[in-house]
């Protein structure tokens, strides 16, 4: 039996979520005789359980089973944790052990492979630490047998297992807080048989280290596996792989679907707020919930973990609440949020409504300088439970000499009962939204406005008299030397020098363009009106914020200092020219297209996100490309090459994973491969199914039917399509497939099928870049007619992959579309017909299809 090192044992020691050496000690006490009465208690005891001397065993042959995941205990000892609410929840295994974990597609097996050099893992383990809410232990016993060393196994491992605990006790809070003691009679622990299975496996591997797998029945995707990775560019908690299983659950059990996480609805959120200056905010936020699923006692909540929470009441009365830190690396902790466990005095029941209040306060405001203050990386600054279309009723009070714009329509303030009256000289700011919206915010700082307006929606831009102390500054280049002239002397030449030098150029004043930026956005408004449908707001704002990025929220936009930047103080700042266009053309104009992507029309899960984001970035770059088509040309270049870029290792960035797999893609491998890929692949990603409607519709005007559009429009009635279906609500990938499916000519069906399946499968799901080329073209004229032949050969890319390419023919000095061919696998050969006079052949002369082509 291969037992684990000292070395692995301190290692689990110093991964695990927390190590106390108090919960080390009392776990070697006897088991406590009262079973935990609350919530908190039995978070508690749930984090900090330790093993039980009397359940040491030595097993073999002993295996957990579940769909695409196999675990087996060859040969080892096993310890097993004490009861809480008289269940074992967890066992500390050292021995040899055996995983097999399976991803169902290509997409995870890649994944997978990124990380671990293999697309399906088969790994041997030397040491486990098991948590579980099920019968796990139960099924392990037919194998298990008294062991030789159970005290000195104890001795060895209790501390590890302890400082192991606290990670999984918020989802075992979910499980075992249905049998809290509550007023009306519930069902007894031993008779619970839902389908409420989890099993969190963190294994030690003498080839991988320490990570992590897991089985959640009541998750959106099952079984994933991961590991937390340190790097100089920060912590990253790399997801391997995630995965979803086919639904089976039986009658009365829950689905396994988007709706298993939705156990309430929230319609409405109602907040009032006081910022002091220069960090603190206090609110009282209350929620309407409806209740969608029974049975539940406790409800997740993300919250900034600046944020203090003094008190949660569910209609009028208060109920336990517990605060669980964010797990380091994670998605989560990179968002400045912790979860706050709200526990029930009774079971929850399908179609209760409740209110719920929460009254928190704390630093959660950032002072950047030159009159800004934000939220930013601290957090969301209200309880919620992700994305989702709620009503908003927002009030503020806020001190004198500040301006703070919030998301909704700006309406009188009202007085609030039970709220502490406005201090004097504070102001008072209440905003509603028009209709409902997926998220809520504000900002806040020492604005100037101006206005510009888009037809009847007002523009309005907030921007300060200076910028924030993190700001980039100017380096002046340095001047050309004097050419040497003997007849001046050293003093009076070190005086033309001292002439020669630039003064510093003077401090940007993103007040001094805000007018400017104000028209952009209003042209951007009519622009995209008109091809989307109507600005989804009465109003938009526009609100500096310090740093690089910029948000766009429902109504209300936080754009980057640099976004306020003349062209000349872009040029004192030596910008690139990528840079000169993002910050000067697209950013402004980019945020207002997230008004109608990403706010009007949302995203259902993590791997549909990408989605707002590509469409809004192409919706603008649709506007760039009709008023400066250089520049156009330009991005869409750089973001080709931004995919093509290598690492340390030699790994092209569009290896980081297809587009699906959203915010997973920023991992210790490429640290910054979302943005590249969700902005840049999947911008190009509609480029492509624009150009492939455009050309069906040219080639239906030349055969003399009935254009299928106007140029672009058979695109752009795609996407007002899904801005009209979906306008406050959620689409995923399934949805946009099916709207352009609906409109896909029949020259874009693939083997006269009317599926764009070969189209997502390969181009959304894949990380290809092709590169393609033409050979063995022939021109067999015959009278005013010609007929070409030849092949498209398919480099770089699977041998499944399918791509619509369009032939041209030159004919002087224009090229003339011939048609698309499908491009199936390493090599396709066509045939199309040509006018006369055609001569030479070309395969997407206007770089309409992401290869590598030049």
């Amino acid at each position: 039996m291969t037992k684990v090192t000292g070395y692995l044992r301190a290692l689990l020691l110093l991964v695990g979520i927390t190590t106390c050496a108090q919960a080390a000690l009392a776990t070697q006490e006897s088991p406590p005789t009262v079973r935990p009465s609350t919530g908190a208690t039995l978070y508690q005891e749930l984090g900090s359980v330790g093993l039980d001397p009397a359940r040491v065993f030595h097993i073999r042959n002993a295996s957990i089973e579940h769909p695409n995941l196999h675990v087996t205990f060859n040969d080892g000892t096993i310890a097993f944790t004490k009861d809480v609410l008289g269940r074992v929840t967890g066992a500390y295994f050292e021995g040899e052990g055996d995983l097999l974990l399976m991803p169902p597609n290509r997409a995870e097996r890649a994944s997978l492979g990124l990380f671990t050099g293999t697309p399906i893992l088969e790994e041997q383990f030397t040491a486990a630490y098991l948590r579980f809410n099920d019968d796990t232990r139960q099924e392990l016993e037919p194998f298990m047998y008294p062991a030789s060393d159970a005290q000195e196994f104890f001795a060895t491992n209790s501390a590890v297992a302890s400082s192991l605990a606290t990670s999984d006790a918020l989802r075992l809070l979910l499980t075992f807080s249905r049998f809290l003691p509550a007023a009306t009679a519930r069902q007894p622990l031993s008779a619970y048989t839902g389908n409420d299975h989890f099993l969190h496996l963190r294994l030690s591997s003498p080839r991988r280290g320490l990570f992590d797998v897991f089985f959640d029945s009541l998750a959106v995707e099952q079984v994933s596996a991961g590991q937390l990775t340190l790097t100089p560019q920060g912590d990253f908690y790399d997801l391997w792989t995630s995965f979803s299983l086919p639904t089976r659950a039986k009658p009365g059990e829950r689905a396994q679907s988007e709706s298993s996480l939705s156990v309430v609805d929230i319609s409405r959120y109602r907040i009032r707020a006081r910022v002091t200056l220069p960090h603190e905010l206090s609110a009282k936020t209350l929620l309407e919930v409806e209740v969608r699923q029974s049975g539940d006692r406790a409800l997740l909540f993300e919250l900034s973990r600046f944020l203090q929470v003094k008190e949660v009441e569910a209609d009028g009365r208060s109920v336990e609440f517990v605060h669980n830190p964010a797990l380091d690396g994670t998605q989560l902790a990179r968002r400045g949020n912790d979860i706050v466990a709200v526990v029930f005095p009774e079971p929850l029941q399908a179609g209760q409504r409740l209110q719920l209040s929460f009254e928190y306060s704390g630093p959660v405001l950032s002072e950047a300088g030159g009159g800004l203050l934000y939220v930013g990386a601290r957090g969301t600054w209200y309880p919620n439970r992700g994305l989702a279309m709620s009503q908003f009723d927002l009030q503020f009070h806020y001190p004198p000499g500040w301006t703070l714009v919030a998301t909704g329509k700006q309406v009188p303030p009202v007085a609030e009962v039970g709220y502490s009256p406005a201090i004097p000289g504070e102001q008072v700011g209440h905003w509603v939204s028009e209709h409902a919206m997926p998220m809520a915010g504000f900002n806040l700082g020492q604005y100037v406005k101006a206005v510009a307006h888009a037809g009847q929606v007002v523009v309005d831009t907030y921007a300060a008299a200076g910028v924030e102390r993190t700001f980039p500054q100017a380096r002046p280049l340095p001047p050309a030397p004097p050419a040497p002239n003997p007849e001046i002397s050293p003093a009076e030449r070190l005086s033309q020098e001292r002439m020669a030098m630039a003064a510093p150029p003077p401090s940007p004043s993103p007040a001094r363009n805000a007018q400017a930026v104000a028209d952009e956005a209003a042209h951007a408004i009519g622009f995209l009106s008109a091809r989307l449908g109507p600005f989804p707001y009465s109003s938009l704002s526009l609100t500096q914020m310090p740093g690089g990025t910029s948000q766009g929220w429902p109504g209300l936009v936080f754009l980057s200092s640099l976004a306020f930047l003349t062209p000349h103080e872009r040029e004192v700042l030596h910008f690139s020219p990528q840079a000169d266009v993002l910050y000067g053309e697209l950013m402004p104009a980019h945020e207002t297209a997230h008004q109608w992507w990403g706010d009007l029309v949302g995203w259902r899960s993590y791997r549909d996100q990408w989605i707002g984001e590509a469409l809004a970035n192409y919706c603008v770059l649709m506007m760039l490309e009709r008023e400066h088509p250089q520049q156009f040309a330009l991005m869409m270049q750089t973001y080709r090459q931004q995919l093509l870029q290598k690492n340390k290792a030699g790994m092209e960035l569009r290896q980081a994973g297809p587009v699906t797999l959203g915010l997973r893609l920023s991992s210790s491998k490429f640290p910054d491969a979302y943005d590249a890929i969700a902005y840049g692949r999947g911008t190009w990603l509609f480029h492509m199914l624009r150009y492939m409607l455009r050309d069906a519709a040219s080639q239906s005007r030349t055969r003399g039917r009935k254009p299928a559009g106007d140029g672009d429009e058979l695109f752009l009635k795609v996407l007002r399509v899904l801005q009209e279906r979906f306008a406050g609500k959620v689409m995923t990938l399934q949805d946009v497939q099916a709207a352009f499916e609906e409109s896909l000519p029949p020259s874009l069906w693939f083997e006269g099928h009317k599926s764009l399946d070969w189209f997502f499968d390969g181009w959304v799901n894949g990380i290809a870049i092709p590169r393609l080329q033409l050979a063995d073209t022939k021109f067999l004229r015959k009278g005013s007619s010609v007929m070409v032949t030849g092949t498209i050969k398919q480099e770089d890319a699977p041998a499944d992959l399918i791509t619509s390419v369009p032939i041209y023919a030159v004919m002087g000095r224009t090229p003339v579309l011939l048609g698309r061919v499908f491009a199936d696998g390493e090599e396709t050969s066509f045939r199309l017909s040509a006018p006369a006079g055609a001569h030479k052949l070309l395969a997407d002369p206007y770089q309409t299809v992401l290869t590598r082509n030049r």
